[in-house]
């Protein structure tokens, strides 16, 4: 199978080699749709409403032709132009068009893919399609919704937003609306609760009948349309990134005081265990092995301790478990401690997971670890992976300004297309020759040296950490320098909109997490458009590198002036311990150091690693789609959908 599965990714590049031709074409209609615009011009807004009225009258009666496709797009570009004061340009419509079709529209960042996404929404709540706009977070759904809302109410179209604090009757309010914009957990949550309402409800034709005749009141609170029409914001991070992770759905279990006893002396053993002898910690793969000796070490420690130790898998499995929770699972890193309980960093955006929790016991361990309150057991109900339930939409479209390096995963997966859009503007970007240091320490000072340089000099920077602890580290170092700055991570997420627009003035240094990453849009004070814009400053490389082209894309967006810039080390998380192998340490010799050699030599390691670890993610999410696949066989033969 692994020979076909390459042979897939072989074909799904040679599929992507000539989408020059198919930009040429989509250039050829966008210049049609903005001649076509131009004759909207002396319309008022009653005559425009009308208009789309009429169209969407026609679309509802008639197939999708490219008279009316190029039709629509004129009067949506028209509304935007109006109310937004931002009409559509040729590349922005290209990507329209691109989603339109159902590919991925890698636009660069700072393209405006916000607009973009109105062009086939628009287009596809006329038709009278349901559509659903998802993003990465709660912030850029209410961002977005609200900024293209004027453009949707000049259509005639409804939109609303659905967010993590609503309750029922709004989110069912919000799913009917023609456009309803999401975030992808959100999104799928609500769809696995009603999924597990419809399990109770028997066949189809009996749901129906007890809906019709108002005596199901069950029935009445089921939250989606169904799943018609899907334009996925950051496409490369909810569609491939986030696959890794199954969403899952639980409620309280049974059986508290006795899983807390169980835990709390799984915790305890691992005290008792020794790492290598025991059990060997795989950083890449982030699995925990335990070995014979430590199988034998194991079945000692437990023998005198109650039944559920008796049981081999049961044992082995929680051991793993509370190891896992003691070294793999780090605070400020993969969780925070705030208000007495344990919450879910999202690796990917370094915001809060809201009311998640880890499966199996492993919450209540960190819990144990931490000191605090434990939770109840939570027992599945429900689960999915993002692969399963996207691949579900009847028309499925992306926009990302990284999607080159995983184009063959999202053909394999999804049967989607990624096409290059070329720039509206030139880039102005400048990018600064990259400092690799020995260690964190020299890391950190050099930071704080470079920053108080740029400080002075009036420079807007944005710094980005890889967690929210090195973003407190760095603080330290800046307050202890008397530095000003302000830093933007998950312990701040309510102030995140005020920091984000004081980023871009003058003098300003903001210290964040991937928060500031993807979506973000650092507007520029008129000293900075004039002079040399904002300066972007990696700390650390992450674990895909296409986190941190999107932190690089901060800056000098739209043709604005802006430059990038690398202060990283040969001990961080990449190349720590024994993840940067015999590159990293050659790196770190005294031979390199005399031969100035570093900075070449680590930037490989670095990067070596990186790519590394991108590849056993792939395989992990290829591993995923397998199972997937299977259990879709399993259950469509069982007479289930999921």
């Amino acid at each position: 199978m692994d020979f076909f599965d390459r042979i897939a990714h072989e074909w799904g590049n040679v599929l992507h080699w000539p989408h020059q031709s198919l930009v040429a074409r989509y250039r050829h209609l966008a210049r049609k749709i903005i001649k076509q615009s131009e004759q909207f011009a002396d319309d008022d807004a009653v005559r425009l409403l009308e208009r789309a009225t009429e169209l969407r009258v026609s679309l509802q009666s008639h197939a999708y032709d490219t008279s009316a496709l190029i039709y629509a797009f004129a009067l949506i570009r028209e509304a935007a132009g109006r109310k937004l004061g931002m009409r559509h340009f040729e590349s922005q419509l290209i990507g329209g068009l691109i989603l339109l079709h159902g590919g991925v529209a890698e636009m660069a960042t700072g393209e405006g893919k916000t607009l973009v996404a109105t062009l086939p929404a628009c287009a596809a709540a006329l038709a009278g399609v349901s559509v659903h706009v998802v993003t990465v977070n709660d912030y850029l759904t209410q961002r977005d919704a609200e900024l293209m809302r004027p453009v949707y109410a000049a259509l005639g179209i409804s939109v609303a937003s659905v967010i993590n604090d609503m309750e029922l009757p709004a989110r069912r309010e919000a799913y009917a609306q023609a456009v309803t914009y999401c975030t992808n957990k959100e999104l799928v949550f609500d769809y696995l609760k009603d999924q597990i309402l419809l399990a109770e409800r028997g066949d189809y034709l009996r749901m129906e009948a007890q809906r019709l005749s108002t005596q199901d009141t069950r029935t009445n609170q089921i939250m989606l349309r169904g799943l018609h029409f899907a334009i996925v914001d950051e496409a490369d991070s909810i569609l491939v990134d986030e696959a890794r992770t199954p969403l899952i759905i639980s409620a309280s279990g049974t059986g508290h005081q006795e899983q807390e006893q169980t835990l709390t002396e799984a915790m305890s053993l691992v005290e008792s265990l020794r790492e290598g002898l025991d059990y060997v910690i795989n950083h890449e793969k982030r699995t925990i092995e335990l070995k014979e000796d430590g199988l034998l070490h194991l079945q000692e420690l437990t023998a005198e301790l109650g039944p559920f130790w008796r049981g081999r898998i049961r044992r082995e499995e929680s051991i793993r478990q509370a190891l896992y929770a003691t070294y793999l699972l780090l605070a400020d890193v993969h969780y925070l401690v705030r208000d007495g309980k344990v919450q879910i960093i999202d690796e990917l955006t370094g915001r809060i997971m809201e009311d998640r929790s880890w499966e199996k016991g492993l919450h209540q361990m960190v819990e144990i670890k931490e000191g605090v309150e434990l939770t109840p057991p939570r027992e599945t109900l429900a689960r999915i992976s993002y692969q399963r339930f996207f691949r579900k939409y009847f028309h499925l479209s992306g926009m990302t300004g990284t999607a080159q390096e995983i184009r063959s995963e999202l053909w394999k997966i999804y049967a989607l297309r990624v096409i290059p859009i070329p720039l509206n503007r030139p880039s102005r970007r400048i990018t600064v020759k990259p400092t690799v240091l020995p260690d964190q320490q020299a890391k950190w000072k050099t930071v704080v040296t470079r920053l108080g340089k740029l400080r002075a000099e009036s420079t807007a920077v944005l710094v980005g950490t890889q967690s929210v602890g090195a973003s407190e580290e760095l603080s330290g170092h800046l307050t202890q320098a008397g530095i000003q700055h302000r830093v933007l991570n998950a312990k701040q997420d309510a102030e995140e909109a005020d920091i984000i627009s004081q980023a871009g003035q003058a003098g300003c240094i903001t210290v964040a997490t991937s928060m500031a990453g993807r979506g973000t849009d650092i507007k520029l004070d008129p000293q900075l458009q004039a002079g040399k814009g904002l300066h972007v400053l990696l700390t650390e490389h992450h674990e895909a590198s296409r986190i941190d082209r999107q932190l690089k894309g901060r800056c000098a967006r739209q043709g604005d002036p802006g430059s990038y810039e690398e202060i990283v080390s040969l001990r961080d998380y990449l190349v720590r311990d024994r993840r940067g192998g015999w590159r990293a340490r050659l790196a770190r010799s005294a031979v390199c150091q005399t031969l100035g050699l570093r900075n070449t030599l680590g930037l490989w390691a670095l990067r070596s690693s990186q790519k590394r670890l991108e590849r056993v993610y792939a395989r992990m999410r290829n591993e995923l789609f397998k199972n997937d696949q299977k259990q879709a066989d399993m259950l469509s033969f069982a007479g289930r959908n999921e």
